[in-house]
């Protein structure tokens, strides 16, 4: 067999001395090449001709999920073994929607043994078969079912109020009117199951900020996290800039 050719995209110098070292005692030749952040990564793996990668989720320039919806989208038969030590219901959500139909890939949490690691990456990139850590089937199966599920525009509706945006302000954002956002929020309530999660006595519950109940929740499910908020503010930022600009 033919040397492999391994992309490791990691920007943590030990965690990519682990996998090159790893990869080694496979049971064929490895040539390993690191790409320090997501969007070398990207540049590199677009030479090949089908790409093999391992990669880290949290990455400067693009992350992992980034890195691979850009490469996928020209490369659908392009394998890659993402490595993370975050099961976050956000990553696997962002990630069910990227993976073109019969595309190889797997995830393996960076908490397993290095022979699980190992049989992760050998059953992805020799034996062309999926493999996903059984911890993040969990969060899988989670974040499809119909009932606990969010839908885009309710996961919308979070990233606003985790960024703190008002009634009024998610209202010129996102085109609604004021009661539009009212329905979205309540949705979003809804589905993070706030009702159910109320104190029996009134004078507490109304006390009670459901939009910060509502992010509390969100962290702990793993549906939001601060890298990907670090993100979101970044693009309203940007949205913000453009706004006052228009307002002139």
């Amino acid at each position: 067999m033919p040397p492999l050719d391994i992309l490791i995209a990691e920007d943590n110098p030990k965690d990519f001395e682990f996998l090159d070292q790893l990869l080694q005692g496979l049971e064929v030749e490895c040539r390993v090449e690191r790409a320090h952040n997501g969007q070398v990564a990207l540049d590199l793996a677009l030479g090949r001709a089908n790409p093999l990668v391992i990669s880290d989720i949290q990455m400067p320039e693009l992350n992992g999920i980034e890195f691979a919806r850009e490469l996928w989208q020209r490369q659908p038969t392009a394998r890659i073994v993402f490595w993370s030590q975050y099961k976050d219901e956000m990553y696997v959500r962002a990630l069910s929607k990227i993976v073109p139909p019969e595309t190889v890939y797997g995830y393996i949490l960076k908490s397993n043994t290095k022979e699980r690691i190992a049989s992760a990456i050998r059953t992805v990139l020799l034996d062309d078969q999926c493999w996903i850590d059984p911890e993040v089937r969990k969060v899988q199966g989670r974040a499809g079912h119909s009932q606990t599920a969010l839908s885009d525009i309710e996961f919308e509706a979070l990233l606003d109020i985790a960024l703190g945006l008002t009634d009024n302000l998610i209202a010129q954002r996102r085109y609604l009117s004021r009661r539009g956002v009212q329905s979205r929020l309540n949705s979003l309530y809804n589905k993070l199951a706030l009702d159910q999660d109320q104190f029996n006595s009134e004078k507490i519950g109304d006390a009670f900020n459901l939009r910060n109940r509502a992010v509390a929740v969100a962290l702990r499910r793993g549906l939001l996290n601060a890298f990907e908020l670090e993100h979101e503010e970044e693009e309203f930022q940007e949205w913000l800039k453009q706004f006052k600009k228009n307002r002139r």
